[in-house]
This record gives structure tokens, C-alpha cells and sequence, in this order.
């Protein structure tokens, strides 16, 4: 059972929940005879967006197993001070708009309590509600809460979901508690933009920690004997992790990683050429050969086949100052065009770096988590919600969205209809 299908379920159970009646109430849960009587009940008094409630719930006495229950409601949470609408938005609030658990916690209870910010949105309202004492600890609760639950659904969360042949993968440093680092790593489908399941490892040089990192993609429903192309860095723990289990996986090396690499030697080429010059006389110069320099590179980065990237490699060695960077290229024009190749359709030249992007909105490098354990539930909420999540519809001036107004889901050709996140994680 993927994660929509599962979402399915809890939205059912949900609904007919709200639509038992008294005489369904009757029935005993346990063993379903309807020989039943109340049997008493007890007060609640919930925290909403309407206030706090005073609620009855009924309890019931079944003469037939001895058992009793209780009247249940589709909004109440089991041991709650507040409403479930309240735990939605708490986690919808710090995922969707990427802000901190305080500033969370402080918006919800100025909503509910009509107070502190509530004030300064209706300065004529006189008569206050009782105070609302909704804390970040207890948004924190709810957010580790939810974590958990996305953690326990990774077996056979995308089973079944698009038919992954070219991923992206790349690794972000986070840093927690006491100093230590840890480093988040990801994993996409280069086609439909699905993320899997993330992993925090201690180190992404080792092969051991990108094992593990498609191991739970494995478990989440990638298909590793279908694998064929992978775009990213040059993390010698992924390419060893690649010769060693996946050796048909073909590695294309991704172009924005590539050209950080060249900078620090196009800089130095720069330099070397203005050695000896008088100030205005080197500053020309730098700019001149960075200039040859990097339209030689670009005929070798963005040729339209690997035999044009060859001669423009020998037009890049033949320069003065090129012969350092034409070495570094020759070491990987073997994964330079990797995504040409008619194995890997669909293979991007980029890996998947921008989704760091979206992930320092919400989760901070990783700050406000403070253990290990806690970031990588947290970075995993953060994956589903980014799967249901659909892309704006309007572009940015440096942003354009392949797919507006779709989720990666829905791409993948499983659109999620009425289901969301929290619905997917029975929140």
C-alpha cells in the first residue's frame, strides 16, 4: 500500500466516522452486538479555531463482551488539549511557509485565542477570548509526531508510483547539537521530481552511506535492477558505491558541481597570465583570458555530441594558460555526456541541488532539531510533503517550473485528487 492509497484510508475512515449516526453508536465496536446502554460519560474541552469547547462524550456498556467505549469524533485527537483541524495547521504552517516553531506556535494562538497578533489584525474587537497557551514545544511534539509517522510509512511508500529509470542524488551538510555534523542525503527521480525517502549519514565519502540511501529508496519502491543513469557529484563514496553494486549504472557528472570545480582553476589561469603587470595592466588581462578561457570551456561542457567536446578539448589545451583545465576535463569526459546517451533518456546534466532550495526554507540546515534522529524524520515529512506539494503555477525571473501547477506525484501519473500530506500520514 503506496502513501496516496494509504491517505485514501484515513481520509475514508475520516468520513464515515463523521457520518455514524446514534444507532450506529449502539453497535459495540469489539464484538458488534447491539446490545448496548450508556454507560455515563465525561467532558472535554478542546482548543479550535472557534475557541475552547466544552464537549460531552458519550460512553457505552456492551452486555454482551463486558467491554465499554466511547463516542469518538473525526476531529477530536486522543489526548489532546486541541482539535486535529489545530495539529494540521501547526505542521501545514511550519512546512508550507517555512517559518520557525515559535512564530508558528504564535500565529495558531492568536487565531484561537484572539489575542497577541490577533490584536493588531481586528483593533475594534473588546472582548477577548480565554487566553491560549499553545506553545513551540508542543508544535515541536506534533512536527516529531508527524515524523514518525512519515518514517513509518517508507516500506512501499511509492510502490508502484512512476517507473524510475535516471535519478539525481546529492548530499547537504546539517549541523546540530554540540557542533556535530551530520549530512543529509537525497535521492529524486530526474523525470517526474519525486523525492525518496532521505538518509542522514556521518559522511558521504564512504560507500557504506550511499548504500544506505538506496537501500531505503529500494524499500521505498525504486526498482535498483532498473536503474540506469545517475547525475551527480563527484563524492568518491557514490562512485564506489556504483562500481561496486549498481556497476550497469552509468554516472553523468553534474554540470553546476563541474563548474565550481573549474573556478578555482579558471581563477588561478587568470592570475598566472597577469603575473608582473602593473595593476591596470593585469586587470585587463585577467579579464581577456578569463574570457578566452571560458568560451573554450563552454564549447566543451555544452558540445551536442562527444567528438565535438574532443576538438574543442584540443583548442582549450592548445591555449597558454588552458593546459591545467583541459587535464582536469580529460580525467572526465567519460561522465561528461552520459546524458546523451539513448541508456539514460531523460538523465539531466544537473543534479538535484535546487531542492536544497526548498529544504533550507523549512528545515533550517537542520538547527532547530538538534539530534540526528529527529532531522531525519523531519527531512523525511519535509520529502512527502514535497511529493503532494504542486509546483507554482508562475515563474520566477531566474526560476521557470517544468511542470506548473502539477505535484511530482501527479506527474508521475498518480495525481493525489482530494488526499494531502496530512491526510497521506493520519495526521
Amino acid at each position: 500500500m503506496n502513501i496516496i492509497e494509504r491517505g485514501k484510508v484515513f481520509l475514508q475512515q475520516l468520513q464515515e466516522l463523521a457520518k455514524r449516526t446514534a444507532w450506529d453508536w449502539k453497535r459495540c465496536p469489539h464484538c458488534g452486538s447491539q446490545l448496548t446502554i450508556k454507560n455515563g460519560g465525561y467532558a472535554r474541552h478542546p482548543w479550535g479555531f472557534e475557541g475552547r469547547e466544552c464537549i460531552r462524550v458519550q460512553r457505552h456498556l456492551c452486555h454482551a463482551c463486558h467491554h465499554t467505549y466511547a463516542e469518538t469524533s473525526p476531529w477530536l485527537a486522543r489526548g489532546s488539549w486541541y482539535y486535529r483541524e489545530v495539529h494540521r495547521a501547526a505542521v501545514d504552517h511550519w512546512l508550507h511557509l517555512g517559518t520557525s516553531l515559535r512564530r508558528t506556535a504564535e500565529v495558531l494562538r492568536s487565531w484561537i485565542g484572539h489575542q497577541e497578533r490577533w490584536q493588531l489584525w481586528r483593533p475594534l474587537d473588546t472582548t477577548p477570548r480565554e487566553p491560549c497557551r499553545l506553545s513551540a514545544s508542543t508544535v515541536h511534539r506534533w512536527l516529531d509526531g508527524a515524523g514518525r509517522q512519515a518514517v513509518a510509512s517508507i516500506p512501499g511508500q511509492l510502490e508502484g508510483i512512476g517507473n524510475t529509470q535516471v535519478v539525481g542524488v546529492d548530499g547537504l551538510w546539517a549541523k546540530l547539537k554540540d557542533h556535530v555534523v551530520r549530512v543529509v542525503l537525497l535521492l529524486t527521480d530526474s523525470v517526474s521530481g519525486l523525492i525518496y525517502p532521505p538518509v542522514v549519514v556521518h559522511d558521504e565519502e564512504h560507500a557504506s552511506a550511499w548504500e544506505q540511501l538506496f537501500k531505503r529508496a529500494q524499500r521505498a519502491g525504486l526498482n535498483l535492477e532498473q536503474l540506469r543513469g545517475v547525475c551527480s557529484d563527484g563524492a568518491s563514496g557514490l562512485l564506489a558505491y556504483l562500481r561496486r553494486d549498481l556497476y550497469w549504472v552509468l554516472q553523468q557528472r553534474c554540470i553546476w558541481h563541474l563548474w565550481r570545480l573549474l573556478s578555482e582553476g579558471l581563477a588561478s589561469a587568470a592570475s598566472a597570465a597577469a603575473q608582473g603587470l602593473t595593476a591596470a595592466a593585469a586587470a585587463t588581462l585577467r579579464v581577456q583570458v578569463r574570457g578566452e578561457l571560458l568560451r573554450l570551456l563552454h564549447a566543451v561542457l555544452d558540445a551536442q555530441t562527444e567528438a565535438a567536446a574532443e576538438v574543442a578539448l584540443v583548442a582549450l589545451r592548445a591555449h597558454a594558460y588552458g593546459q591545467e583545465l583541459a587535464q582536469q576535463l580529460t580525467q572526465l569526459m567519460d561522465r561528461l555526456f552520459v546524458y546523451q546517451l539513448a541508456y539514460c533518456q531523460g538523465l539531466p546534466r544537473v543534479g538535484p541541488e535546487w531542492y536544497w532550495r526548498d529544504f533550507r526554507l523549512r528545515l533550517s540546515r537542520g538547527r532547530n532539531h538538534r539530534s540526528e534522529q529527529r532531522l531525519e524524520r523531519a527531512t523525511v515529512l519535509w520529502a512527502i510533503y514535497h511529493n503532494f506539494e504542486p509546483a507554482q503555477w508562475r515563474s520566477e525571473r531566474k526560476r521557470h517550473y517544468r511542470h506548473p501547477g502539477q505535484s511530482a506525484l501527479q506527474v508521475a501519473g498518480v495525481p493525489p485528487g482530494p488526499v494531502s500530506y496530512l491526510d497521506a500520514l493520519g495526521v
